[in-house]
């Protein structure tokens, strides 16, 4: 599969309905999809959870599911699949493995604590996570080729009826502690999520209902919808849409400024090209 195929699942970061970004996890009721070389300092908790090649993650693995760990890992604490597990080569685990389903373990695997897994155990080199992850997904997606998935996910946030239902996903390369949450490229957040950390991303879409502790910055558009609150400040290196009902503690700064007459920023407002107020809905 050729590099520039995949890199278009990777360009997302999607936060569905609900996830809450907590002191030491990251918590959802959705499937996990982590993608390469990515430096997580949180646990994860979730349905089926997938970690890409060669990423770090610092504190746990709880999968309600399936786990699937790619080449050359390394989890901070244990890994708990509810189902089956899938731990390639080189993973290192500092905690336990347990699992309660069957276990395809790979080559040169260290896990410090031991591991228990009820049924059946497989030593082999289990398929490369990122080649499993584009499969999913145009499975999910009901798609035959690679080339739709950026389309396609694009419009995932979308209020049409009948769309499925997205993973949490982190892209490639991301970088996610305590104080930052960093993604190279799109990020969207869903309703009602609980996030905390300073967000940095080329765009952020932020939806109904969710709360942010921190600030917001980045290099494209940002996007704040009806009952969105936002504890920091709000930077743009383009435009900044604050629509009718969000809140901003902080200050607002990009080069221009979309905001509507009964949204509300308790900060400082700085717009070299323009501040523009809406009304109506």
């Amino acid at each position: 599969m050729k590099e520039r195929s995949v890199k278009n699942w990777h360009r997302h970061c999607l936060l569905p309905d609900g996830t809450e970004l907590q002191e030491h996890s990251i918590k959802t009721d959705r499937n996990i999809v982590v993608g390469e070389f990515c430096q997580i300092d949180y646990g994860l908790r979730g349905a089926d959870v997938y970690v890409g090649e060669s990423s770090k993650i610092r504190e746990y693995v709880w999968a309600n599911g399936d786990a699937r760990i790619g080449n050359w890992c390394e989890i901070g604490s244990d890994v708990i699949a509810k189902e089956d597990a899938y731990i390639g080569e080189g993973v290192k685990i500092a905690g336990k493995l347990s699992v309660n389903g069957a276990l395809d373990i790979g080559e040169k695997v260290e896990i410090k604590e031991g591991f228990e897994a009820k049924g059946n155990i497989e030593v082999r080199n289990p398929m490369p996570v990122f080649m499993f992850i584009i499969i999913y997904l145009m499975t999910l997606l009901h798609i035959e080729s690679e080339k739709e998935l950026d389309r396609i996910i694009d419009d995932l946030f979308s209020e049409d009826e009948g769309k499925p239902e997205i993973p949490l996903m982190i892209p490639a390369r991301s970088k996610l502690n305590m104080k930052l949450f960093s993604v190279p490229s799109t990020m969207k957040i869903g309703k009602n999520c609980r996030l905390h950390g300073n967000i940095r991303a080329g765009s952020i879409d932020v939806q109904a209902d969710s709360v942010i502790f921190g600030s917001l910055r980045a290099k494209n558009q940002i996007t704040v919808v009806s009952g969105v609150t936002v504890h920091g400040n709000v930077e743009s290196g383009s435009t900044v849409r604050i629509r009718k009902g969000a809140h901003i503690l902080g200050n607002v700064k990009a080069k221009s400024i979309i905001l509507h007459e009964d949204a509300k920023v308790d900060g400082t407002i700085e717009a070299p090209h323009g501040l523009r107020i809406e009304r109506g809905s």
